[in-house]
């Protein structure tokens, strides 16, 4: 599979941990920054990664700010984005069972490293279950698709 990852200045050690994560289970990983312990601004990344995973330039995307709140807002302005931000194990593999979310958030500055591979695991190998799920992402998709043509 190939992953887009983004992130903020706060997230820098814990990308790099998640890099070699997916990179030992077998995944591509596309960095799309940053990669500076500067000050930056993360919808920056947000978006990198939100258009990257709408455009289909990649299967999904994880992100990692201080939070995973402002960096998943950011992404979530993109049309075919949703980004869920988790904080265990058990939200990110409903984010993708029930609600089909490509992109993955989490704070650097709320999970440490283990946890947030537990959720990257258990993320990556939910099935979203379709369904009356798929008729909730329908109508998700639907609020998209009128605010965008307002």
């Amino acid at each position: 599979m190939k992953i887009g990852i983004g992130n903020d200045h706060s997230a820098l050690d814990l990308k790099a941990e998640i890099i070699e994560f997916l990179e030992h289970m077998g995944h591509q990983v596309i960095d799309y920054g940053t990669n500076s312990s500067e000050s930056c601004d993360y919808p920056i990344y947000g978006e990198k990664v939100a258009h990257a995973v709408a455009d289909k330039e990649v299967d999904c995307g994880i992100l990692i700010c201080g939070t995973g709140l402002g960096i998943s807002l950011a992404a979530n302005k993109v049309k075919g984005v949703r980004a869920a931000v988790c904080s265990e194990p058990f939200t990110a593999k409903m984010a993708k069972q029930h609600n089909n979310c490509n992109i993955l958030a989490f704070g650097a500055r709320v999970v440490g490293a283990e946890l947030a591979k537990m959720m990257v695991d258990a993320w990556l190998n939910t099935e979203f279950q379709g369904g009356r799920h798929q008729h909730r992402v329908n109508l998700i998709m639907d609020i998209e698709n009128r605010e965008n043509s307002r």
